[in-house]
């Protein structure tokens, strides 16, 4: 049912800076919520992160490919009274992943567990034991971390102090890897089974167990693909919002957050228009919007050396490309793993280094969605994670040799006769990371997902210096990922409807 809305002259006015999952989720569930919002984005479509890129006849999902927990989505048009079926369609994705090594082997996973299992007794035999205790741990951790943490603010230190029995109990303290390599031997299932954080910007090594939590959420419901791409969704969702009266607008970058005595009242564009509102939400960088958007004055908790000192994801190098030929033994999903893992990680993560390997996901849609490519061609996009912008890498110079590394290194291993059969290409760097899509130092997912920086220790859904300013996205509690980000949007929600009445 329909919230009630009251007349236009007499409700309280939101607006939200940004189109990704999480400022279109938010933005709908306000709308819906009888609040009249404005979603304002600046490139010409909306996406944020999510883009569609459309050239020579082939779609290419600019980011984010898996799709889990999909009911995050469904309540979105269900809570509008809408139908999900008749904006867009999901189809299951099986298998999940295909992992290649760099050996010659490669292990393979998805909703059926008695394959899985049977795969593990081929791969491995004396870890089967543990994989299914493993797989015990991380349905608690799913449980407690996914089903009753993800949705819930962390506005106050007590909110933290009350899971902490949970957490470690959960043994939230121990890092991916080491939950992975508490159950299982063989050293290359371990990587198979701590790979997730890569999914959401964090390292394994590094990113708190209570990111296992996403084998389990997996499990549970499966991956799943949109016909017609990730930015399928996106227009649906757009589709929605805009019948529900929200206010639209493209090509419309914010300048600043109009702020009075420390509140928010509206936005002012990049082309010099106040915009008054009785609240915003930020579905921009979270960084980028403190520093860029709200003067010092006005956030004395996140000051620009504060945020300076904080750990940030790696960033991520991509090629989108069309063949003319068809490659019909690659998966939807494949993790190419090189030789090193923990070394490789450390160079990224830590030294800031392009190392001369490189670890890849493979993503051919076609596989599941012909229609994202002419017939009879088809359709992929290959990433790399790479250093962010402390880096000091010029992409300018370095793009072209790393973009031909990673492509002569696909022809002569899983896509032969690749270079003589593409049809288009384009790329991404943490250069256009970094100005294309505005995140701070050329992020791919914002804030690092270590302990210390997840739930309190995160940067709040309520802005802790301004009223009436809130947050929804990768950089804000409970993180980076589809699941997350709709969660953010849930809390947001929840958040302006108690300070708005």
């Amino acid at each position: 049912m329909l919230a009630f809305r009251p007349p236009v002259s007499v409700r309280k006015r939101v607006s939200v800076i940004g189109s990704g999952f999480g400022g279109l989720a938010t933005a709908i569930r306000l709308q819906t919520r009888g609040y009249q919002v404005d979603l304002f984005e600046a490139r010409d479509k909306l996406g944020g992160r999510a883009y569609l890129y459309e050239q020579d006849g082939f779609k290419f999902d600019g980011g984010p490919t898996v799709i889990t927990a999909p009911f995050l989505l469904s309540e979105l048009f269900t809570g509008a009274g809408k139908n999900p079926d008749d904006y867009f369609k999901l189809v299951p994705v099986d298998p999940f992943y295909r992992i290649e090594f760099h050996d010659g082997r490669w292990f393979e996973y998805g909703r059926d567990e008695a394959q899985t299992e049977k795969l593990i007794s081929q791969f491995a035999p004396n870890d089967l034991d543990g994989y299914r205790r493993l797989v015990q741990h991380a349905k608690a951790v799913f449980q407690t971390g996914f089903l009753e943490l993800s949705d819930k603010p962390f506005l106050k230190f007590s909110d933290m102090l009350r899971v902490v029995p949970d957490l470690i109990r959960l043994q939230s303290y121990k890092t991916v890897y080491q939950f992975a390599a508490g159950y299982i031997k063989d050293p290359l299932l371990r990587r198979v089974f701590s790979f997730h954080p890569l999914l959401v910007g964090g390292n394994p090594f590094q990113t708190t167990s209570i990111y296992a939590l996403i084998h389990y959420l997996e499990r549970e419901w499966g991956v799943h693909y949109a016909i017609g791409g990730t930015g399928a969704i996106i227009a649906a969702m757009g589709k929605l919002f805009t019948e529900l009266g929200g206010n639209t607008h493209l090509s419309t970058p914010i300048a600043e957050l109009l702020v009075e005595n420390r509140t928010a009242k509206g936005v002012v564009t990049a082309a010099g228009e106040t915009i008054p509102a009785d609240a915003v939400v930020s579905n921009a960088d979270v960084a980028n919007t403190y520093l860029k958007m709200v003067e010092p004055q006005d956030r004395p908790k996140y000051t620009a050396s504060r945020l300076k000192r904080m750990r940030y994801s790696m960033s991520l190098f991509v090629i989108y490309f069309g063949t003319r030929k068809q490659y019909p033994n690659i998966k939807h999903h494949t993790i190419i793993l090189g030789e090193r893992y923990k070394e490789l990680l450390t160079d990224i993560f830590d030294k800031k280094l392009l190392s001369g390997d490189f670890s890849l996901y493979l993503h051919r849609p076609t596989a599941t969605d012909p229609t994202m490519a002419p017939p009879g061609n088809d359709c992929f996009y290959v990433l790399a994670p790479v250093p962010n912008q402390l880096s000091g890498i010029d992409w300018r110079q370095r793009a072209p040799l790393f973009r031909n590394a990673i492509m002569q290194f696909l022809d002569k291993h899983y896509l032969p006769g690749l270079l003589d059969n593409l049809v288009t290409e384009r790329l991404l760097t943490p250069l256009d990371f970094e100005t294309t899509l505005n995140t701070y130092l050329g992020t791919g997912f914002s804030f690092e997902p270590i302990f210390r920086q997840s739930a309190w220790f995160r940067p709040h859904n309520e802005s802790e210096d301004i009223r009436n300013l809130f947050f929804a996205g990768a950089g804000t509690h409970p993180g980076a990922g589809v699941p997350g980000v709709l969660s953010s949007a849930k809390i947001a929600e929840n958040l302006v409807c108690q300070r708005l009445g």
